[in-house]
C-alpha cells in the first residue's frame, strides 16, 4: 500500500530515499511526453514542481475517464509531483519560472520550438542564469529542420516513423498501437538522455563551471519511434525491402504468431506462441502431435521454417482451435515453449505475478476509496520507485512554492487577484 505523506510530513519515511533523491526538476510540460519523462524522474526521487495554466490546469486532468471530476489517469502521470498554478504568458510568471530554474537541476518542455524563446525562456537565458541546467525539449519533429513548426503530436510521429505502416493487417487501414506509444517512447527516450546528461555533468564540475556543465537534450517524437524501428532502414538501403504489415505473424521468423483457441465466455480466445529456436521449435511439434514436423530436416533452421510458415500455422492453428487457452499453455509451458495468453486489464488486475512483483499498486484517494495503479519500473534493489504522494490539486503547491523562492503572502494574493497565480 501507498502512503500519501508529502515531503517534510511528520513520519514521512526519508530513510526509503530514491535514487534521484534531491534533484530538482521544474516541469512545464503538459499532456503525455514531457510529464510521463518528469514522472519517471518523480518515481525515484526527484523533486518535480509542475507548472500548469491556472484556469483548468494540465488538459490531461479530464482526459478518459473521469472520477470526481479528475481523470484517473492523472494520478499515474502527475503522482510524486508539486503543482504550481502560473500564466506562462505573464512577464510575472515568467520571472517565477526564471527563479525556479536558476535553482533547478532539470527543465522539461514539450511546447512547439520557440514557444520557451518568446516567453523569454530559452535556453540561451535560462542557461545563463543556470550553466549547470539540463534542458528536455520534446516535440514533434525537433528543434531544427525544414518540420520544426509544424504541430506534431504522437499519432503523426508513429505514422511518420514507421511504426504506423506496419501495424494492422495486409492489405487493411493501418491501426493505432491503442496506446500513446509515441509519446511514452519519446519520454523515455528523454529520461535515458536527462540521465546521460547528469553524469556528463557530473565529470564536468570545474571551478568556471562549480555544478558542471548543463545541455539541451532535444527530442522529437518521430525519432524515438523511428529509432524502435529496428531492422527497417538497412533491409530498404540493402535491399531496397519494404517491411509491410503482417498482422500478428512476426515477418522472418517462423513460427509466431497468434493462434485461436476454443471460444471463451466473452467470445473468441487466442494464444501468442514463439516457436522460433531451433531446439523450441522441436519441443512445440512434439507438444502438438508433429513428431514428423520435428525430425523434418528441411525445418532445422528458420529461414527454412519460413519458407513453409503457412504449413507451420496451419499445423499449429489446428491444435489449438481445439483446446482452451488454459489447456494450450498447460501443454506449452510443460514443454518449455514460450507461450501466453493475449491479456485485458481484468487479467491483468486478477493475475498473480503482476502482484507478487509489485505491479499493482494501491492509492487512497481523497474521498477514502482505493484506487489502482501501476507500479514501478525498473525494479532498483537498493534505492526502489515509490509512491510518496498522490496527484495533486490544481495549484495545490503553489502558495509554497512562490513562498519558497521569496514572495511574501502580500505578492502571492496580489499574482492570484491578476490571474497569473492560482
Amino acid at each position: 500500500m501507498s502512503t500519501r505523506l508529502h515531503p517534510g510530513d511528520a513520519g514521512a519515511p526519508d530513510a526509503l530515499a530514491g535514487a534521484l533523491d534531491g534533484l530538482k526538476v521544474l516541469e512545464l510540460g503538459q499532456l503525455i511526453a514531457g510529464p510521463f519523462a518528469a514522472k519517471t524522474l518523480a518515481d525515484f526521487g526527484a523533486e518535480v514542481i509542475k507548472v500548469e495554466p491556472p484556469a483548468a490546469g494540465d488538459p490531461l486532468r479530464r482526459w478518459r475517464l473521469l472520477k470526481d471530476g479528475t481523470s484517473v489517469w492523472w494520478q499515474v502521470q502527475s503522482r510524486n509531483k508539486r503543482s504550481l498554478a502560473l500564466d506562462l504568458r505573464q512577464p510575472e510568471a515568467q520571472q517565477i519560472v526564471r527563479q525556479l530554474a536558476g535553482e533547478a537541476d532539470v527543465l522539461i518542455e514539450n511546447f512547439r520550438p520557440g514557444a520557451m524563446e518568446a516567453w523569454g525562456l530559452g535556453p540561451e537565458v535560462l542557461q545563463a542564469d543556470n550553466p549547470g541546467l539540463i534542458m528536455l525539449r520534446v516535440s514533434g519533429y525537433g528543434q531544427t529542420g525544414p518540420y520544426r513548426d509544424r504541430p506534431g503530436f504522437g499519432v503523426v510521429a508513429e505514422a511518420m516513423g514507421g511504426l504506423r505502416h506496419l501495424t494492422g493487417e495486409p492489405a487493411r487501414v493501418p491501426v493505432r498501437v491503442g496506446v500513446s506509444i509515441g509519446d511514452t517512447l519519446a519520454a523515455l527516450h528523454g529520461v535515458i538522455g536527462v540521465l546521460m546528461a547528469l553524469h556528463h555533468r557530473q565529470r564536468s564540475v570545474s571551478t568556471h563551471y562549480p555544478k558542471g556543465r548543463g545541455q539541451v537534450i532535444d527530442v522529437a517524437l518521430y525519432e524515438a519511434v523511428f529509432n524502435c524501428m529496428e531492422s527497417l532502414l538497412p533491409e530498404y538501403s540493402a535491399f531496397g525491402a519494404v517491411r509491410a504489415p503482417a498482422g500478428s505473424a512476426l515477418p522472418g521468423i517462423a513460427p509466431s504468431n497468434a493462434y485461436r483457441c476454443l471460444d471463451g465466455p466473452q467470445g473468441p480466445t487466442y494464444v501468442l506462441v514463439a516457436g522460433n529456436g531451433d531446439s523450441i521449435f522441436k519441443r512445440l511439434m512434439q507438444a502438438i502431435g508433429r513428431d514428423d514436423l520435428a525430425r523434418d530436416p528441411e525445418l532445422a533452421d528458420n529461414a527454412a521454417r519460413v519458407r513453409r510458415v503457412a504449413e507451420l500455422d496451419a499445423a499449429i492453428g489446428q491444435w489449438a482451435g481445439a483446446r482452451s487457452v488454459d489447456e494450450v499453455l498447460q501443454v506449452l509451458d510443460g514443454a518449455a515453449v514460450p507461450a501466453g495468453k493475449i491479456y485485458t486489464v481484468a487479467d491483468i488486475a486478477a493475475d498473480p505475478h503482476f502482484a507478487a512483483r509489485d505491479m499493482l499498486q494501491h492509492v487512497t484517494m481523497a474521498d477514502g476509496s482505493s484506487l489502482a495503479v501501476p507500479g514501478f519500473v525498473p525494479k532498483l534493489s537498493l534505492t526502489p520507485g515509490r509512491h510518496r504522494y498522490n496527484a495533486p490539486a490544481l495549484g495545490q503547491d503553489s502558495d509554497a512554492v512562490l513562498r519558497e523562492v521569496g514572495l511574501s503572502a502580500a505578492q502571492i494574493d496580489a499574482l492570484r487577484a491578476r490571474g497569473i497565480v492560482a
